[in-house]
């Protein structure tokens, strides 16, 4: 078991590679939560809002190089990023758990389920791509060298495609609490900033597990946002007919569909709690 230090406000643990800043919350079967990109646990409302704290021993962590995490010069891969996850599990004392990944998370949570099979008992991915022949989400990278209101808009409308540049037009109030959203992070001056996002950014451009997805074998559900153009609805089919026991449910809203269809966190409860 790795070593766990718990201050205040600071509950690290320490693994055999970096230290790792994680929170936790509820109480009954373990469910090991895996953030997106540039997801950072200061940011407020987040996954230990949500029902799931009510049903399950939620556990979700700051990945390498974001947020209270540390973050190292190198070791950015979606292997370290997998191993990562293994390592608080051991660290806190879970030898199994559901999991739940979203976005680049849900990429961290096919590596995480291939490289720590016996680890997975139910297994729910949201928003993601299998990369390689599968198709791969949009390439994030892309967007960081746009000026400042192309990002904005281009962002709007590849996480709901049901965006257009009259929409933007007619609804400038939506507009600014989107660039009031992915604003420059607060935290953007720590030491390490630039250089984990960068690294989750080039790690998740390598991603592919096409070809190994039918070695998962644990339960899976798969959701899907109708109007998401960042992980269009075609690359979740493709890795619902490769996985051998996954279930695939498209939701009312785009990339950010867990915050527009209601029905999303009844039915990952429903699935965490079937039996196996």
């Amino acid at each position: 078991m790795q070593a766990i230090s718990q201050t205040k406000f600071m509950p690290l643990c320490k693994t055999p590679t970096l230290d790792l800043y994680y929170e936790q919350a509820g109480s009954g079967t373990a469910l090991l939560y895996i953030g997106g990109s540039g997801a950072d646990m200061r940011q407020k409302p987040n996954i230990m809002d949500t029902p799931l704290s009510s049903h399950f021993q939620l556990t979700s962590y700051d990945q390498r190089g974001l947020g209270q995490t540390q973050k190292p010069q190198n070791g950015y891969t979606m292997a370290a990023y997998a191993d990562d996850a293994a390592a608080l599990l051991d660290g806190l004392g879970i030898e199994r758990a559901h999991v739940l990944g979203i976005s680049f998370g849900g990429m961290v949570a096919q590596h995480f389920a291939l490289r720590h099979s016996h680890r997975v008992s139910r297994l729910a991915m949201f928003c993601t791509a299998a990369g390689g022949a599968g198709g791969a989400s949009y390439p994030l990278q892309n967007l960081r060298d746009m000026e400042p209101e192309t990002r904005l808009h281009t962002y709007m409308k590849l996480s709901d495609t049901r965006v257009d540049d009259a929409f933007l037009a007619e609804n400038p109030e939506l507009v600014d609490n989107a660039r009031k959203r992915i604003a420059a992070s607060p935290y953007a001056d720590e030491p390490g900033h630039e250089r984990g996002m960068i690294g989750q950014l080039e790690a998740r451009h390598g991603h592919d597990c096409w070809d190994e997805l039918a070695k998962i074998q644990c339960p899976v559900w798969l959701g899907g946002g109708k109007y998401d153009g960042i992980a269009p609805p075609e690359v979740m089919q493709n890795m619902a007919s490769k996985i051998t026991h996954a279930d695939l449910k498209f939701y009312e809203g785009g990339h950010l569909f867990m915050t527009q269809d209601g029905q999303v966190f009844p039915d990952l409860v429903a699935f965490f709690n079937q039996e196996s």
